[in-house]
Protein backbone atom coordinates (compact mmCIF):
# COMPACT_ATOMS: atom_id res chain seq x y z
CA UNK A 1 0.00 0.00 0.00
CA UNK A 2 1.24 3.73 -1.02
CA UNK A 3 2.16 5.68 1.83
CA UNK A 4 0.80 9.10 1.41
CA UNK A 5 2.34 12.46 2.34
CA UNK A 6 -0.11 15.20 3.00
CA UNK A 7 2.10 17.78 4.39
CA UNK A 8 4.69 19.63 1.60
CA UNK A 9 7.61 21.64 3.75
CA UNK A 10 8.66 23.79 1.16
CA UNK A 11 8.11 24.91 -2.42
CA UNK A 12 10.95 26.68 -4.15
CA UNK A 13 11.58 27.09 -7.67
CA UNK A 14 10.51 23.36 -9.15
CA UNK A 15 11.11 21.70 -6.38
CA UNK A 16 8.84 20.46 -3.33
CA UNK A 17 10.36 19.45 -0.11
CA UNK A 18 8.79 16.54 2.17
CA UNK A 19 9.75 14.78 5.18
CA UNK A 20 10.14 11.03 5.15
CA UNK A 21 13.23 8.26 5.07
CA UNK A 22 11.25 6.08 3.05
CA UNK A 23 11.81 6.74 -0.10
CA UNK A 24 15.00 6.01 -2.85
CA UNK A 25 17.58 8.71 -4.23
CA UNK A 26 15.61 9.07 -8.06
CA UNK A 27 12.35 7.68 -7.13
CA UNK A 28 8.87 8.55 -8.63
CA UNK A 29 6.34 10.46 -6.69
CA UNK A 30 2.90 11.90 -7.81
CA UNK A 31 1.77 14.79 -6.16
CA UNK A 32 -1.96 15.40 -6.61
CA UNK A 33 -3.06 18.79 -6.62
CA UNK A 34 -6.11 19.94 -4.56
CA UNK A 35 -7.39 20.59 -8.55
CA UNK A 36 -8.04 17.02 -9.12
CA UNK A 37 -4.92 16.85 -11.46
CA UNK A 38 -1.62 15.29 -10.64
CA UNK A 39 1.92 15.38 -11.94
CA UNK A 40 5.20 13.37 -11.56
CA UNK A 41 8.30 14.32 -9.44
CA UNK A 42 12.18 12.85 -8.88
CA UNK A 43 13.74 12.22 -5.36
CA UNK A 44 17.17 14.53 -6.14
CA UNK A 45 18.45 15.48 -3.06
CA UNK A 46 18.18 13.86 0.84
CA UNK A 47 19.16 16.21 3.82
CA UNK A 48 18.70 13.78 7.02
CA UNK A 49 14.91 13.06 6.76
CA UNK A 50 14.13 15.94 4.14
CA UNK A 51 13.75 15.27 0.75
CA UNK A 52 13.91 17.49 -2.15
CA UNK A 53 12.13 16.24 -5.36
CA UNK A 54 11.99 17.60 -8.83
CA UNK A 55 8.28 18.51 -9.84
CA UNK A 56 8.49 17.28 -13.92
CA UNK A 57 5.71 20.25 -14.50
CA UNK A 58 5.10 24.01 -13.13
CA UNK A 59 4.87 23.92 -9.41
CA UNK A 60 2.43 26.40 -10.46
CA UNK A 61 -0.97 25.15 -8.79
CA UNK A 62 0.52 22.94 -5.90
CA UNK A 63 0.17 24.36 -2.36
CA UNK A 64 1.49 22.44 0.66
CA UNK A 65 -1.25 20.27 1.28
CA UNK A 66 -1.31 18.36 -1.75
CA UNK A 67 -0.54 15.02 -0.93
CA UNK A 68 2.22 13.05 -2.06
CA UNK A 69 2.54 9.58 -3.49
CA UNK A 70 5.92 7.60 -3.55
CA UNK A 71 5.55 5.03 -6.85
CA UNK A 72 8.92 2.66 -5.76
CA UNK A 73 10.36 3.14 -8.69
CA UNK A 74 12.64 5.06 -10.89
CA UNK A 75 11.76 6.61 -14.32
CA UNK A 76 11.58 4.27 -16.84
CA UNK A 77 11.65 4.21 -20.79
CA UNK A 78 8.98 1.88 -23.37
CA UNK A 79 10.62 -0.02 -25.44
CA UNK A 80 9.74 -1.77 -28.30
CA UNK A 81 10.31 -1.62 -32.19
CA UNK A 82 7.36 0.42 -32.88
CA UNK A 83 9.64 3.42 -31.25
CA UNK A 84 10.85 3.90 -35.08
CA UNK A 85 9.52 6.58 -36.44
CA UNK A 86 8.17 8.19 -33.21
CA UNK A 87 8.76 11.31 -31.36
CA UNK A 88 8.39 11.68 -27.46
CA UNK A 89 9.10 14.27 -24.99
CA UNK A 90 11.77 14.28 -22.34
CA UNK A 91 9.28 12.34 -20.21
CA UNK A 92 8.86 9.86 -23.19
CA UNK A 93 5.74 10.71 -24.00
CA UNK A 94 4.12 10.87 -27.25
CA UNK A 95 4.37 14.65 -28.93
CA UNK A 96 3.54 13.17 -32.79
CA UNK A 97 -0.21 12.58 -31.77
CA UNK A 98 0.09 8.62 -32.09
CA UNK A 99 -0.80 6.08 -29.56
CA UNK A 100 1.10 5.76 -26.94
CA UNK A 101 4.53 3.57 -26.74
CA UNK A 102 3.33 -0.03 -25.22
CA UNK A 103 6.66 -2.28 -24.12
CA UNK A 104 9.16 -3.00 -21.94
CA UNK A 105 9.88 -0.65 -19.53
CA UNK A 106 13.24 -0.07 -19.52
CA UNK A 107 14.99 1.98 -16.28
CA UNK A 108 17.10 5.11 -17.44
CA UNK A 109 20.22 6.14 -16.25
CA UNK A 110 21.43 3.13 -15.88
CA UNK A 111 25.38 1.55 -15.15
CA UNK A 112 27.25 2.04 -18.23
CA UNK A 113 28.28 -1.30 -20.05
CA UNK A 114 29.88 -3.71 -18.55
CA UNK A 115 33.91 -3.15 -20.01
CA UNK A 116 34.15 -6.77 -20.05
CA UNK A 117 31.72 -7.35 -22.65
CA UNK A 118 33.21 -4.02 -25.12
CA UNK A 119 35.08 -4.73 -27.86
CA UNK A 120 37.94 -2.67 -29.48
CA UNK A 121 36.50 -0.34 -31.74
CA UNK A 122 37.52 -0.61 -35.64
CA UNK A 123 34.53 -0.21 -38.13
CA UNK A 124 34.15 3.83 -39.64
CA UNK A 125 31.01 5.10 -39.66
CA UNK A 126 30.21 6.85 -42.98
CA UNK A 127 28.74 9.90 -43.52
CA UNK A 128 29.58 11.25 -47.11
CA UNK A 129 31.26 14.08 -45.51
CA UNK A 130 34.75 14.74 -46.23
CA UNK A 131 35.75 16.54 -43.90
CA UNK A 132 34.89 13.93 -41.35
CA UNK A 133 35.46 10.48 -43.42
CA UNK A 134 39.16 11.49 -44.81
CA UNK A 135 40.65 13.31 -42.26
CA UNK A 136 38.76 12.98 -38.46
CA UNK A 137 36.90 9.45 -39.10
CA UNK A 138 34.19 8.73 -36.78
CA UNK A 139 34.38 5.24 -35.76
CA UNK A 140 31.86 2.88 -34.77
CA UNK A 141 31.08 3.07 -30.50
CA UNK A 142 33.57 6.50 -30.40
CA UNK A 143 31.52 9.65 -28.39
CA UNK A 144 32.82 12.29 -30.05
CA UNK A 145 31.09 16.43 -29.95
CA UNK A 146 30.58 19.18 -32.10
CA UNK A 147 32.23 22.28 -30.98
CA UNK A 148 30.54 25.18 -32.30
CA UNK A 149 29.18 28.98 -31.54
CA UNK A 150 25.28 29.85 -31.48
CA UNK A 151 24.11 30.53 -34.97
CA UNK A 152 26.61 28.31 -37.21
CA UNK A 153 24.62 25.59 -38.92
CA UNK A 154 25.56 22.86 -36.29
CA UNK A 155 21.81 21.04 -36.12
CA UNK A 156 21.90 21.18 -40.22
CA UNK A 157 25.32 19.29 -39.77
CA UNK A 158 23.52 16.89 -37.74
CA UNK A 159 20.95 16.14 -40.12
CA UNK A 160 23.42 15.65 -43.41
CA UNK A 161 24.64 12.95 -40.44
CA UNK A 162 21.83 11.08 -39.78
CA UNK A 163 20.06 11.22 -43.50
CA UNK A 164 23.69 9.62 -44.77
CA UNK A 165 24.83 7.33 -41.94
CA UNK A 166 24.65 3.57 -42.47
CA UNK A 167 23.56 2.86 -38.59
CA UNK A 168 20.67 0.63 -38.51
CA UNK A 169 18.81 3.32 -36.36
CA UNK A 170 19.17 7.14 -35.35
CA UNK A 171 17.75 8.43 -32.46
CA UNK A 172 17.53 12.07 -31.29
CA UNK A 173 17.96 14.06 -28.39
CA UNK A 174 17.43 17.59 -28.79
CA UNK A 175 17.50 20.04 -25.71
CA UNK A 176 16.29 23.40 -25.67
CA UNK A 177 15.41 23.79 -29.20
CA UNK A 178 13.12 26.58 -30.58
CA UNK A 179 10.03 25.29 -32.40
CA UNK A 180 11.54 26.16 -35.76
CA UNK A 181 14.49 23.85 -35.30
CA UNK A 182 12.43 21.06 -33.65
CA UNK A 183 10.24 21.06 -36.90
CA UNK A 184 13.21 21.07 -39.09
CA UNK A 185 14.45 17.83 -37.57
CA UNK A 186 11.06 16.73 -38.77
CA UNK A 187 10.94 18.30 -42.06
CA UNK A 188 14.49 16.51 -42.69
CA UNK A 189 13.28 13.04 -41.35
CA UNK A 190 10.58 12.93 -43.64
CA UNK A 191 12.03 14.64 -46.87
CA UNK A 192 15.07 12.13 -46.13
CA UNK A 193 12.94 9.44 -45.83
CA UNK A 194 15.14 8.24 -43.03
CA UNK A 195 11.81 9.24 -39.90
CA UNK A 196 11.42 5.46 -40.47
CA UNK A 197 14.67 4.62 -38.73
CA UNK A 198 14.93 7.51 -36.54
CA UNK A 199 13.45 8.10 -32.66
CA UNK A 200 13.20 11.81 -31.46
CA UNK A 201 13.27 12.77 -28.05
CA UNK A 202 12.68 16.45 -27.69
CA UNK A 203 12.82 19.22 -25.16
CA UNK A 204 11.56 22.81 -26.31
CA UNK A 205 12.57 25.65 -25.10
CA UNK A 206 9.25 26.29 -23.53
CA UNK A 207 8.91 22.71 -21.82
CA UNK A 208 9.58 21.87 -17.81
CA UNK A 209 13.14 21.87 -17.10
CA UNK A 210 13.84 18.67 -15.91
CA UNK A 211 12.66 16.90 -19.12
CA UNK A 212 15.60 19.10 -20.21
CA UNK A 213 17.95 16.44 -18.04
CA UNK A 214 15.90 13.13 -19.04
CA UNK A 215 16.60 13.52 -22.98
CA UNK A 216 19.99 11.94 -22.59
CA UNK A 217 19.16 9.37 -20.32
CA UNK A 218 16.03 8.29 -22.43
CA UNK A 219 17.74 8.67 -25.47
CA UNK A 220 20.07 6.26 -24.71
CA UNK A 221 18.30 3.85 -22.73
CA UNK A 222 16.20 3.07 -25.90
CA UNK A 223 19.74 3.00 -27.49
CA UNK A 224 21.58 0.23 -25.58
CA UNK A 225 18.21 -2.07 -26.51
CA UNK A 226 18.63 -1.48 -29.52
CA UNK A 227 22.10 -1.98 -29.50
CA UNK A 228 21.47 -5.68 -27.29
CA UNK A 229 18.96 -6.48 -30.34
CA UNK A 230 22.48 -6.27 -32.77
CA UNK A 231 21.37 -2.79 -34.34
CA UNK A 232 24.03 -0.55 -34.90
CA UNK A 233 22.50 2.58 -33.51
CA UNK A 234 23.53 6.42 -33.82
CA UNK A 235 22.94 8.96 -30.66
CA UNK A 236 22.54 12.22 -31.81
CA UNK A 237 22.56 14.65 -29.13
CA UNK A 238 22.01 18.77 -29.30
CA UNK A 239 22.77 20.86 -27.25
CA UNK A 240 24.62 19.26 -23.86
CA UNK A 241 25.26 23.20 -23.36
CA UNK A 242 21.67 23.29 -22.50
CA UNK A 243 21.68 20.28 -20.35
CA UNK A 244 24.40 21.24 -18.59
CA UNK A 245 22.69 24.80 -17.89
CA UNK A 246 19.52 22.89 -16.79
CA UNK A 247 21.86 20.73 -14.10
CA UNK A 248 23.49 24.44 -13.04
CA UNK A 249 20.10 26.20 -12.44
CA UNK A 250 18.26 22.90 -10.72
CA UNK A 251 21.69 22.92 -8.40
CA UNK A 252 21.21 26.69 -7.51
CA UNK A 253 17.83 26.50 -6.28
CA UNK A 254 18.94 23.22 -3.89
CA UNK A 255 21.13 25.69 -2.71
CA UNK A 256 24.80 23.56 -3.63
CA UNK A 257 28.06 25.19 -3.24
CA UNK A 258 28.67 26.55 -7.22
CA UNK A 259 32.05 25.20 -8.24
CA UNK A 260 34.18 26.74 -12.06
CA UNK A 261 31.47 29.70 -13.03
CA UNK A 262 28.34 28.54 -11.10
CA UNK A 263 28.30 24.93 -12.44
CA UNK A 264 28.27 22.28 -9.49
CA UNK A 265 31.47 20.42 -9.10
CA UNK A 266 29.46 17.08 -10.45
CA UNK A 267 29.67 18.77 -13.77
CA UNK A 268 32.42 16.27 -15.25
CA UNK A 269 30.58 13.16 -13.86
CA UNK A 270 26.87 14.22 -14.82
CA UNK A 271 28.62 14.32 -18.77
CA UNK A 272 30.65 11.47 -18.42
CA UNK A 273 27.86 9.41 -17.00
CA UNK A 274 25.84 9.86 -20.12
CA UNK A 275 29.05 9.77 -22.34
CA UNK A 276 30.34 6.73 -21.82
CA UNK A 277 27.05 4.83 -22.78
CA UNK A 278 29.27 5.04 -26.28
CA UNK A 279 29.77 0.75 -26.37
CA UNK A 280 30.60 -1.42 -29.25
CA UNK A 281 29.21 -4.94 -27.75
CA UNK A 282 30.75 -8.35 -27.78
CA UNK A 283 28.65 -9.96 -30.73
CA UNK A 284 25.92 -7.62 -30.60
CA UNK A 285 24.99 -4.20 -31.52
CA UNK A 286 26.88 -0.08 -30.95
CA UNK A 287 25.99 2.66 -29.83
CA UNK A 288 28.35 5.75 -31.51
CA UNK A 289 27.30 9.38 -29.61
CA UNK A 290 28.06 12.75 -31.30
CA UNK A 291 26.54 15.43 -29.90
CA UNK A 292 26.92 19.21 -29.84
CA UNK A 293 28.48 21.18 -27.34
CA UNK A 294 27.85 25.35 -27.95
CA UNK A 295 30.18 27.36 -26.52
CA UNK A 296 29.17 30.74 -24.97
CA UNK A 297 31.82 33.73 -26.75
CA UNK A 298 33.87 30.61 -28.67
CA UNK A 299 35.56 30.09 -25.38
CA UNK A 300 36.76 26.68 -25.41
CA UNK A 301 37.88 26.92 -21.76
CA UNK A 302 34.42 26.90 -20.74
CA UNK A 303 33.78 24.47 -17.88
CA UNK A 304 31.07 22.12 -20.32
CA UNK A 305 33.51 21.99 -23.73
CA UNK A 306 36.50 21.90 -21.12
CA UNK A 307 35.07 19.03 -19.30
CA UNK A 308 33.61 17.49 -22.37
CA UNK A 309 37.31 17.02 -23.82
CA UNK A 310 38.79 15.00 -20.97
CA UNK A 311 35.51 12.64 -21.14
CA UNK A 312 35.12 12.62 -25.40
CA UNK A 313 37.66 11.05 -28.23
CA UNK A 314 38.23 13.90 -29.83
CA UNK A 315 36.03 16.53 -31.24
CA UNK A 316 35.08 18.63 -34.48
CA UNK A 317 35.21 22.36 -33.90
CA UNK A 318 32.24 24.00 -36.44
CA UNK A 319 33.32 27.27 -37.33
CA UNK A 320 32.26 29.70 -40.39
CA UNK A 321 29.85 27.36 -41.49
CA UNK A 322 32.77 24.66 -41.97
CA UNK A 323 34.45 22.04 -40.11
CA UNK A 324 38.36 23.28 -38.99
CA UNK A 325 40.65 20.69 -39.90
CA UNK A 326 42.90 22.04 -37.24
CA UNK A 327 41.03 22.22 -33.91
CA UNK A 328 39.22 18.93 -35.46
CA UNK A 329 40.35 15.75 -33.87
CA UNK A 330 39.43 11.93 -33.98
CA UNK A 331 41.52 9.70 -31.73
CA UNK A 332 39.99 6.52 -32.89
CA UNK A 333 40.36 7.21 -36.39
CA UNK A 334 44.09 5.37 -36.71
CA UNK A 335 41.81 2.35 -35.62
CA UNK A 336 40.11 2.84 -39.29
CA UNK A 337 42.34 4.53 -41.32
CA UNK A 338 44.33 2.22 -43.99
CA UNK A 339 43.00 -0.40 -42.59
CA UNK A 340 39.03 -0.59 -42.92
CA UNK A 341 40.25 2.46 -45.76
CA UNK A 342 42.11 2.59 -48.41
CA UNK A 343 46.02 2.03 -48.47
CA UNK A 344 46.79 5.74 -49.08
CA UNK A 345 44.15 7.48 -47.06
CA UNK A 346 46.54 8.06 -43.93
CA UNK A 347 49.17 9.66 -46.51
CA UNK A 348 47.07 11.62 -48.74
CA UNK A 349 44.78 13.23 -45.94
CA UNK A 350 48.20 14.24 -44.19
CA UNK A 351 49.90 15.93 -47.40
CA UNK A 352 46.81 17.90 -48.10
CA UNK A 353 46.34 19.21 -44.58
CA UNK A 354 50.22 19.93 -44.34
CA UNK A 355 49.29 21.98 -47.81
CA UNK A 356 46.29 23.78 -46.84
CA UNK A 357 48.20 25.06 -43.37
CA UNK A 358 51.54 26.09 -45.70
CA UNK A 359 48.22 28.05 -47.70
CA UNK A 360 47.39 29.73 -45.13
CA UNK A 361 50.89 31.11 -44.56
CA UNK A 362 50.86 31.90 -48.10
CA UNK A 363 47.71 33.99 -47.66
CA UNK A 364 48.84 35.95 -44.73
CA UNK A 365 52.19 37.13 -47.17
CA UNK A 366 49.80 38.05 -49.92
CA UNK A 367 48.05 40.15 -47.00
CA UNK A 368 50.79 41.87 -46.26
CA UNK A 369 51.66 42.79 -49.50
CA UNK A 370 54.70 40.45 -50.14
CA UNK A 371 55.22 39.45 -53.34
CA UNK A 372 54.17 35.99 -53.63
CA UNK A 373 56.32 33.04 -55.17
CA UNK A 374 55.18 30.62 -57.70
CA UNK A 375 55.14 27.84 -54.99
CA UNK A 376 52.83 30.15 -52.78
CA UNK A 377 50.58 30.85 -55.92
CA UNK A 378 50.01 27.38 -55.92
CA UNK A 379 49.22 27.26 -52.34
CA UNK A 380 46.52 29.41 -53.09
CA UNK A 381 45.24 27.72 -55.52
CA UNK A 382 45.13 25.08 -53.88
CA UNK A 383 43.29 26.26 -50.86
CA UNK A 384 40.57 27.66 -52.82
CA UNK A 385 40.23 24.38 -54.38
CA UNK A 386 40.33 22.51 -51.00
CA UNK A 387 37.38 24.98 -49.32
CA UNK A 388 35.58 24.25 -52.11
CA UNK A 389 35.21 20.49 -52.24
CA UNK A 390 36.38 19.14 -49.63
CA UNK A 391 36.00 21.78 -46.36
CA UNK A 392 32.31 22.71 -48.11
CA UNK A 393 29.62 20.78 -45.97
CA UNK A 394 27.41 20.68 -48.70
CA UNK A 395 29.54 18.33 -50.49
CA UNK A 396 27.94 14.21 -50.36
CA UNK A 397 30.19 12.15 -51.52
CA UNK A 398 31.90 8.24 -50.04
CA UNK A 399 35.21 8.35 -48.37
CA UNK A 400 36.56 6.56 -52.00
CA UNK A 401 35.10 9.57 -53.87
CA UNK A 402 36.65 11.85 -51.73
CA UNK A 403 40.32 10.31 -52.03
CA UNK A 404 40.11 10.49 -55.44
CA UNK A 405 39.14 13.66 -55.40
CA UNK A 406 41.92 14.91 -52.92
CA UNK A 407 44.65 13.44 -56.03
CA UNK A 408 42.82 15.44 -58.59
CA UNK A 409 43.06 18.77 -56.36
CA UNK A 410 46.65 17.75 -55.80
CA UNK A 411 47.75 16.92 -59.47
CA UNK A 412 45.77 20.19 -60.75
CA UNK A 413 47.79 22.17 -58.64
CA UNK A 414 51.58 20.57 -58.33
CA UNK A 415 54.01 18.58 -59.74
CA UNK A 416 54.56 15.09 -58.54
CA UNK A 417 57.10 15.72 -57.56
CA UNK A 418 56.43 18.78 -54.84
CA UNK A 419 53.67 17.08 -52.35
CA UNK A 420 56.23 14.95 -51.14
CA UNK A 421 54.39 11.54 -50.56
CA UNK A 422 55.62 7.83 -51.27
CA UNK A 423 56.48 6.71 -54.64
CA UNK A 424 54.20 3.69 -54.54
CA UNK A 425 51.29 5.62 -53.88
CA UNK A 426 51.67 8.50 -56.42
CA UNK A 427 52.72 5.57 -59.03
CA UNK A 428 49.50 4.02 -58.22
CA UNK A 429 46.77 6.64 -57.98
CA UNK A 430 48.17 9.95 -59.77
CA UNK A 431 45.88 11.08 -61.96
CA UNK A 432 46.95 9.90 -65.69
CA UNK A 433 46.86 12.54 -68.08
CA UNK A 434 44.60 11.80 -70.83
Amino acid sequence: MKQLYDRILAIRGSLITIRTKKAGLGELALVEKANGTSTLASVVRFDEDLASLQVFESTRGISTGDQVSFLGKSMTASFSGKLLGRRLSGKGDPIDDGPAIVGEEVEVGRPSFNPINRTVPKSQVRTNIPMIDVFNCLVKSQKIPIFSTAGEPYNELLMRIANQTDADVVIIGGMGLRFDDYQAFIDNADTSGSMQKTVMFIHKATDPLVECLLVPDMALAVAENFAREGKDVLVLLTDMSAFADAIKEIAITMDQIPSNRGYPGSLYSDLASRYEKAVEMSGSGSITLLSVTTMPGGDVTHPIPDNTGYITEGQFYLEGGRINPFGSLSRLKQQVIGKVTREDHNDLANTMIRLYADSKKANERKSMGFKLSKWDQKLLRFSGLFEENMMNLRVNISVEEALNLGWQLLSDCFLVSEIGMKKAFTDKYWPKEK
